[in-house]
This record gives C-alpha cells, structure tokens and sequence, in this order.
C-alpha cells in the first residue's frame, strides 16, 4: 500500500498536481512499516514533492527520517523492485539539492551515488544525468560529455523513461550554452530512436 501511494505520488509529480503528489506522499509515509519501506517514501515521494515547492526545512525533515531509517531498518538494504539503498537515498537527496538550487551539494551527493553503482546501469545513468544537470551552468562541456558517455554505455533499447526525461531537461539547460560536445549531444538527442517503434517493438 505505501509503495503504491509512493506511485501515485510521482504520477502526479511529473504531471505537475504538487498538491496531489503531496497527499500521496503523505498517505504513502503513513502506511510504510518502519525501516526500508519508510526510508523509501520519505526519499522517493515526500523530499521531491516538498523540494519542489519550496518547504525547504520540511524537505530535511522528511531526508532526516529517510536517513534514520534506512540506517535502522532491520531487514538492511534490500535488492529488488521494493528495495532501497544508499545510492538511491543520495540521488534523491542530489535531486532536492538541484530543485532548491543547491548545485554544489547536489554534485557531492551525485558523486557519492555513482561511484556506488556499477557502470552502465540504471543508477549509474541516473547519478551521471543528474550530476550533468548540477555542471550545466558553469561547466558545460563537462555536462554534455558525461550525458554522451550515458548514451555510449547504454543502448537505446535499456535507456529508461526516466534517463530520457533527465537527458531532456539537460538539453534544455544546454540550450543557450555553445560549449565543446554541446552540439554533439544535441544531434545524438535528435537521432535517438524512441523507446518503441511503430509496432511496439523496443528500439534497437
């Protein structure tokens, strides 16, 4: 059930109803058992619903009780499609950091969860675009060069919803920044195959 608010939760933050994502969150925190399940809702529905509107000490309230858990939760970090872990908590934690405007802090925490993942996976391809998104004010080329080492790793056919969703925000970010390997991501963004063809069939 907790799990399931934490879904419904991030549907409605990624369409934008804050409002919805909050009392999902919510509801979600308050049906999680205590430990893994409850770092988890705290981490992945409530801290980047608080982030993004702004409830700042709130949002390190609700990262406090993530940490607290997870460090207390007696079953440890569990792998699987319910799991949770310390790079997951700290990419959440860097999302925050980004969305409130904390660059630094965000590239810190994005370090910290990449060098924890293996490369070429998921997480690592999370923390890598997340951590491009943190440079792409001030270091440009960096961030376009790490989004184009994502796109070398992992082919389009294992690239989630969520990397083409960071890998957009990041061309936006990029937009007005004509810096060294800019332009190349912007044409391997354009040429990228969709996730599935016509037919349904995943993109090779």
């Amino acid at each position: 059930m907790a799990w399931a608010y934490g879904a419904q939760s991030m549907v409605a933050r990624h369409t934008g109803n804050l409002t919805a994502a909050y009392t999902y969150a919510e509801r979600g925190a308050a049906a999680a058992p205590a430990g893994l399940v409850r770092a988890q809702l705290h981490a992945w529905a409530l801290l980047p619903t608080l982030a993004q509107q702004g409830r700042d000490r709130e949002a390190a309230a609700a990262l406090d009780v993530a940490l607290t858990e997870l460090e207390a939760g007696p079953a440890g970090q569990a792998p699987g499609r319910f799991g949770f872990d310390e790079p997951e908590l700290a990419l959440h934690q860097a999302e925050a950091h980004l969305t409130l405007g904390r660059t630094e802090q965000a590239r810190t925490r994005t370090e910290a969860s990449s060098a924890a993942c293996t490369l070429g996976t998921p997480g690592w391809a999370a923390a890598t675009l997340v951590l491009a998104q943190a440079e792409a004010s001030d270091q440009p080329s960096d961030a376009a060069q790490r989004a184009l080492d994502v796109l070398d790793r992992v082919p389009p056919s294992r690239l989630r919803a969520t990397a083409r969703t960071r890998l957009e925000r990041l061309r936006g970010l990029l937009a007005a920044r004509p810096a060294e390997y800019v332009a190349d991501l912007r044409e391997r963004l354009r040429t990228l195959p969709p996730p599935v063809d016509a037919s349904g069939a995943a993109s090779a």
